[in-house]
C-alpha cells in the first residue's frame, strides 16, 4: 500500500505544486489575473485528485488482489490526498515566503477593486478592508498559513477519495473471474 500511496500521492502533489510555481508569480506581475489563477488553480486541483481514483484502482487491482472494501479504499485515497495536499502546502509556503513579498496587499487591493467595480458601498468596503487587515495579520503566522492552505486543497481530495472509494469498492464475490490463458 505504501508504494501505491506514495506513487500516486506524489504525482498528484507534483500536479498541484507546479502551477503554484508558475501562476502565482505571473499573477503577482499582472500577467495573469487573480481571478483566472483561482479558477485554473481549482481546476488543476480537481484534475490532480483524479489520480486518487486511479491510485485506489491500482491498489485494488495490483495490491489487494482485485478486491477492496469501501473503508480500505477510502483509507488509501485519504492517504494519497494527504501526501498530495502536503506537496501543495509545501509549494505554497516556499513560493509565499520566498518569492511573494506584498502578496497579501496586492490580493486585498484586487478584491477591494472588484467589490468597488460591482458597486459596493463605502461601509462594505471599509468592513472588507478591516477583514483583509485581520487576515493579513493571521497569515503572518506560519502555522495559520499552513493550516489555511491545507484547508484550501484537502476537502477537494477528500470528496474525490470518498466518491472513488464508493465506485471502486469490490468484494471477493464481485471480483471478475480470472480469464483462461489462450492456448
Amino acid at each position: 500500500m505504501k508504494n501505491t500511496v506514495l506513487k500516486f500521492g506524489l504525482a498528484a502533489g507534483a500536479i498541484l505544486a507546479v502551477p503554484i510555481a508558475v501562476m502565482v508569480p505571473l499573477s503577482r506581475n499582472g500577467a495573469f489575473s487573480f481571478d483566472r489563477a483561482e479558477l485554473l488553480g481549482y481546476t488543476v486541483m480537481v484534475l490532480a485528485f483524479l489520480l486518487v481514483f486511479f491510485g485506489i484502482r491500482s491498489y485494488r487491482d495490483h495490491v489487494a488482489g482485485g478486491t477492496v472494501t469501501f473503508g480500505r479504499a477510502l483509507k488509501v485515497g485519504l492517504l494519497m490526498t494527504l501526501v498530495a495536499s502536503a506537496c501543495y502546502v509545501a509549494a505554497w509556503e516556499i513560493v509565499y515566503w520566498g518569492f511573494l513579498p506584498g502578496f497579501g496587499d496586492k490580493y486585498a487591493a484586487h478584491l477591494l477593486e472588484n467589490m468597488r467595480a460591482k458597486g459596493a458601498s463605502d461601509a462594505v468596503l471599509a468592513a472588507k478592508t478591516a477583514e483583509m487587515l485581520r487576515f493579513k495579520e493571521l497569515y503572518k503566522n506560519p502555522l495559520v498559513n499552513v493550516g489555511m492552505t491545507f484547508v484550501e486543497v484537502f476537502p477537494i481530495g477528500f470528496v474525490v477519495a470518498l466518491i472513488s472509494a464508493a465506485f471502486l469498492k469490490r468484494r471477493g464475490a464481485e471480483a471478475p473471474a480470472p480469464q483462461a490463458s489462450p492456448r
